[in-house]
């Protein structure tokens, strides 16, 4: 699925970041630049999904606020930061935006991101999603994964089943090299293999699925 065509609300007050990211014109998205709230509330009304959000745009706290419903639910946003923090993008993820990363990404870059995301992927800094990898392991029961019969694992080979177990508790490619006394290219190898066997996106939802939360 090639998202781009999509009209893309583009909401920062930063004339500097409007012409930065409103170069993803030349990738195919139809940027619109929004400066307020209520735009944000007009983009939503019009049946509108797609949005990239400046983290410090004034008037906008509501995403900000701890608790209660994602404030982005039903929408695929883009939060943008130009002081990025593993704190501020947990947060971010946390209210139902669909990735998280530096302000000042590249618009070819900001394309791929966008592109993963259509996908149904999250998108994040490595050092964030190794933290929610860990959340997701720290806070759930024990994996299925320890059952010699675990449902999850269906089709895939030993190694792939072990390199996916190790990945589903944040190891990097690196410590999953290091642990089964293989390369990092054959790990990524691997974890290809296993994402397109199980029909996942990203680590994220390989963890959930190791976990036995999601099918």
């Amino acid at each position: 699925m090639n998202a781009a065509g999509q009209p893309l609300l583009v909401l920062t007050d930063s004339a500097a970041l409007w012409n930065h990211w409103q170069r993803l014109h030349l990738f195919g998205w139809l940027p619109q630049h929004g400066r307020r709230a209520e735009d944000w509330a007009a983009w939503r009304q019009q049946g509108r999904r797609w949005v990239v959000l400046d983290a410090g745009l004034p008037g906008l706290s509501g995403w900000a606020r701890r608790g209660g419903t994602p404030y982005f639910e039903g929408l695929q946003v883009l939060v943008l930061s130009a002081h990025p923090n593993d704190e501020e993008g947990h947060h971010a993820l946390q209210q139902g935006a669909s990735g998280y990363a530096h302000a000042l990404t590249p618009p070819e870059e900001l394309d791929r991101i966008l592109q993963t995301i259509a996908q149904g992927a999250i998108w994040t800094g490595r050092s964030l999603l190794q933290r929610l990898l860990r959340d997701v392991g720290d806070r759930l029961p024990p994996p299925p994964a320890a059952q010699a019969d675990a449902a999850w694992a269906a089709g895939l080979t030993p190694r792939e089943r072990a390199v996916a177990e190790l990945a589903a508790l944040g190891k990097s490619n690196a410590d999953i090299a290091l642990a089964l006394d293989i390369t990092e290219r054959t790990v990524r190898a691997h974890l290809s293999a296993t994402f397109e066997k199980l029909g996942v996106a990203d680590r994220l939802l390989l963890a959930l699925r190791v976990h036995g939360i999601a099918h």
